[in-house]
């Protein structure tokens, strides 16, 4: 079955709804710029309410030394979710600092974008293919932007995580395109930019897993 990933979580709320929704991993956001982005102490709290219960992950955006460190420490995650320009030796270092799995994104908009995943092979734990903004898109973030990309690219790809532009409405069919076996939602389930919608979460998980 299809396992779910719901992203920048920021409430108890949304938390609890998602994982009894039957989510497979939660990711909160230490961006400052992101409308999703939670304070440590904040983090810390979700965290402990998520434990033991399904995966946290982490997401940095080309996050220095100390600030991993200070996530790993307060925070505990599962994994830590390089979403910005890390380099594959970079990925290996979060990984070593943080003595934790590194999922690394990659933005797509054409066949060579999927290619780059090759050089992260043995560094990061996991693949997840997202959308690249186009260059007129305002304020645009490293992910979350709401849009989606030529899923047809990813016909030869296994082992990795989807994420861009997905929503309740198009999930089922993201997953028989793609094959995809991890599935990866924030905007799509937001009724204003870092607010969840706990309807649409539920509905997303429902329909994601229903696929599969």
């Amino acid at each position: 079955m299809v396992k779910v990933k719901i992203c920048g979580l920021s409430t108890l709320e949304a938390v609890d709804t998602a994982i009894d929704a039957g989510a497979d991993f939660i990711g909160l956001v230490f961006f400052a710029k992101s409308p999703r982005n939670v304070s440590l102490p904040k983090a810390r709290e979700l965290a402990g309410r998520a434990r033991g219960r399904v995966k946290i992950v982490a997401l940095i955006v080309d996050a220095d030394n100390a600030a991993i460190t200070s996530i790993g420490d307060m925070v505990r995650p599962d994994y830590f979710q390089a979403h910005g320009s890390e380099t594959p030796e970079r990925v290996m270092e979060i990984r070593n600092l943080a003595n934790k799995p590194v999922i690394k994104a990659i933005k797509v908009a054409d066949a060579a974008d999927v290619s780059q995943a090759a050089g992260y092979e043995g560094k990061a734990a996991l693949i997840l293919y997202d959308a690249k903004a186009p260059e007129t898109l305002l304020n645009a973030l490293p992910g979350g932007n709401g849009i989606a990309f030529d899923w047809g690219l990813l016909a030869n790809s296994t082992d990795f995580m989807l994420s861009g532009g997905l929503n309740p409405e198009n999930i089922a069919n993201a997953i028989r395109t793609t094959g995809a076996p991890i599935v990866d939602v924030s905007s799509g389930v937001e009724s204003a930019p870092g607010i969840k919608d706990l309807t649409l979460i539920r509905k997303f998980i429902e329909r994601a897993k229903s696929a599969s």
